[in-house]
């Protein structure tokens, strides 16, 4: 029985497509499938979602990682994103037979590789974290990779696996165990982003707003507006629904208006489906899910492509 997991590396580049199919070329075999790669200029950050085997999923993402670290150069790169590595974060979740506990080793397992054969420094994060403080994955990243040399002369921030010394020019990368989660952007009709970081600081839990809810603000260049750009740790508790009426009720209150919003990666079918009440206890397709979430989230550029169901039932069969 063959153990089916997820991960969706983070890498630190969303500019360059055919660096991105080179740090990807070790995912173009048999028993995985990369699913999704979404590259974003202005956060210059690509989210790739990728299934497969536990033991081919392992040794395609050391070999990614090596090129990785090889193609990205930390110390030039520079976007809206805040990040560590060059791979910046590796969740890991669980898809078909396999267990949290078995994503768990696998974060391990894939931690000391990477340490070993790729040279960069491993934090384990999130439901694999060693420590307390290395759950929440802004406080490994805080600082930065400008800031990793220094706060690896720390004790309390030598890296899991690997020399307490940042690669120098990959940096160091996260890895764990995590809960599904959604990483959804809001987009504004302004281009001043003191607007979005009202709101962000409005609803995010840390400031006393909506419970599993992450957020700051963002500037879109090519675009010129900005975006209440966000983590939803736990949709079951805080839907996308309650999050996308949140912002476009403070968006009113400082004179703007919502005017789009992005799913970035993927996002799970039953997320859709706890925020669309109008479609409870009725057969659906991934097409007609995908054309009502359009409509009541104002999202862009969503299909089918983007609900990981359409992804794992292609790969299992199902």
């Amino acid at each position: 029985m063959k153990k089916i997991i997820e991960i969706i590396p983070n890498y630190s580049e969303g500019r360059d497509r055919a660096v991105m199919e080179a740090i990807l070329s070790p995912f173009q075999r048999e028993g995985i499938s990369l699913c999704l790669l979404e590259m974003d200029k202005d956060y210059h950050r690509s989210v790739v979602t990728i299934i497969g085997e536990i033991d081919v999923v392992v040794e395609s993402m050391v070999e990614s990682a090596k090129i990785a670290s090889n193609k990205i150069d930390l110390n030039v790169q520079r976007g809206e994103h805040p990040r560590m590595g060059a791979v910046d974060v590796i969740p890991i979740l669980p898809i078909k037979n396999a267990t949290e506990e078995d994503c768990k080793e696998t974060a391990i397992k894939l931690a000391k590789l990477i340490s070993e054969k790729a040279k960069i420094p491993v934090y384990l994060y999130n439901q694999s974290a060693t420590r307390e403080e290395r759950k929440l994955l802004p406080n490994i990243r805080r600082g930065e990779f400008e800031g990793l040399k220094q706060k690896m002369k720390d004790r309390n921030w030598f890296p899991d696996f690997g020399d307490p010394v940042p690669h120098p020019q990959a940096g160091a990368v996260a890895i764990g165990l995590r809960k599904p989660l959604i990483a959804y952007n809001v987009d504004l009709d302004t281009p001043d982003k003191t607007i979005a970081k009202s709101i962000a600081r409005k609803i995010r839990f840390s400031s006393g707003g909506l419970p599993f809810v992450q957020a700051k603000a963002a500037f879109l260049k090519e675009v010129n507006h900005v975006q209440v750009t966000m983590n939803l740790t736990n949709y079951y508790e805080t839907s996308l629904l309650q999050v996308f009426l949140s912002v476009c009720e403070e968006a009113k209150k400082l004179k703007t208006k919502v005017i789009s919003s992005e799913i970035i990666g993927l996002i799970p079918k039953d997320a859709l489906l706890l925020s669309l009440p109008e479609l409870k206890g009725k057969e659906t397709t991934l097409e007609e899910l995908a054309l009502v979430a359009s409509k009541v989230f104002l999202l862009r550029d969503f299909s089918k492509k983007k609900i990981l169901d359409y992804y794992t039932d292609k790969f299992l069969g199902e």
